[in-house]
């Protein structure tokens, strides 16, 4: 039977002799904030289940202590998103951390698996997803709800084990601890996309002046939603600021009277918005452009095959080794970026060196 959790005395108890392990999930609701908010952290520990109510008084102070106790290993599958919440919520994060979902990838098991179907295909046990889309804000919680809460921990030990296992025999540790590594560095940053541009695949089609424009849309929108805790889209919506970014208004008159005749503009940020358009950043002219299809497409084929090839050779799933994005960074010239650095350029660089030299990326 879980606990319901709304003292903190329980936590610093559990902190008081701890475990060298726990299963750790989080719920939360991120619809209308541009923050998630943490309505439910849910803890296996042993044998028991605590299901930790983090809107009662304490509790995140008391979250925080253990998800810093370095001395117990936090259990987890699928955790970017919960350690976002965790941050904001308790200014903590989980560590060190263990993930189930890249554990399995890095096994040969699958990429991106869920958590009940790496149950399922590994342990052989089938859990109730009924509650995904429940409102964890609400109190008290439904007797099904807390059940689904509870069934998301239950079982992280037993994965952990076995997936450890699996780690131990291939002698792949040290990936996954590079992985969870990389996981903790960017929440604990969090200090947004650099250049948000890239991920709208219409910013190809702007010169680069518009570019330059969208890039200053979207850096202001971001800013403003973290600091409001409002939706990125709820302030401007990625259709009106690429047009703006196209065919900028000649002054704040001209922007305003285009915010009049479209319903979801922000008609009372029209102000921030144009100084936003106009305002130089510092850094814009490094912008990487956004581009489409003009890279030498017999050139990333080349890459693409030496990767899956040496993917095949590790029995790793495809998009684990390295992703069409980040082959495609290697190919523009970027030196080894991101994921790529560390443990998988150490398996890659002898392949794609050779096909790096002859398209001038690398």
């Amino acid at each position: 039977m879980p606990h319901w959790i709304t003292d903190p005395a329980a936590l610093d108890a559990l902190i008081a002799a701890p475990p060298a392990a726990i299963g750790l999930d989080t719920e939360f609701v991120r619809e209308r904030t541009y923050w998630p908010q943490l309505a439910l952290v849910q803890i296996a520990a042993g044998d028991e289940i605590l299901l930790v109510d983090p809107l009662a008084p304490g509790i995140p102070a008391a979250l925080a202590k253990l998800l810093s106790d370095t001395r117990v290993l936090k259990i987890m599958h699928s955790a970017s998103e919960d350690l976002v919440a965790l941050k904001y919520a308790c200014n903590a994060l989980p560590q060190p951390l263990f993930d189930t979902q890249v554990a399995a990838a890095l096994c040969g098991v699958a990429a991106g698996i869920g958590y009940q179907r790496l149950l399922q295909d590994l342990l052989g046990i089938s859990v109730d997803k009924g509650e995904t889309r429940s409102d964890w804000l609400r109190r008290p919680l439904s007797p099904s709800q807390l059940h689904y809460a509870a069934d998301d921990v239950l079982h992280l030990d037993a994965l952990h084990r076995t997936l450890s296992a699996r780690l131990e025999t291939q002698n792949r540790m040290a990936w996954l601890e590079e992985d969870c590594a990389r996981m903790l560095g960017n929440a604990a940053q969090d200090e947004g996309e650099r250049w948000p541009h890239l991920g709208m695949r219409s910013a190809q089609f702007l010169d680069r002046d518009g570019q330059i424009r969208l890039l200053r849309l979207l850096r202001w929108r971001d800013a403003y939603a973290r600091d409001h805790d409002r939706p990125r889209t709820w302030i401007l919506d990625n259709e009106l600021a690429q047009a703006l970014a196209r065919t900028p208004p000649r002054d704040q008159a001209e922007l305003q009277r285009t915010f009049d005749g479209q319903p979801k503009a922000p008609r009372k940020l029209a102000a921030q918005v144009f100084e936003a358009l106009n305002a130089p950043l510092a850094d814009e002219h490094d912008l990487p452009p956004a581009r489409g299809d003009d890279r030498d497409r017999q050139a990333y084929k080349r890459l693409q095959q030496a990767v899956a090839e040496r993917s095949a050779e590790l029995g790793l799933p495809d998009g684990v080794l390295a992703s069409r994005r980040w082959i495609e960074a290697l190919q523009d010239g970027e030196d080894w970026p991101g994921t790529l650095s560390g443990w998988r350029r150490a398996q890659l660089e002898a392949r794609l060196a050779p096909l790096l030299a002859t398209t001038g990326g690398g």
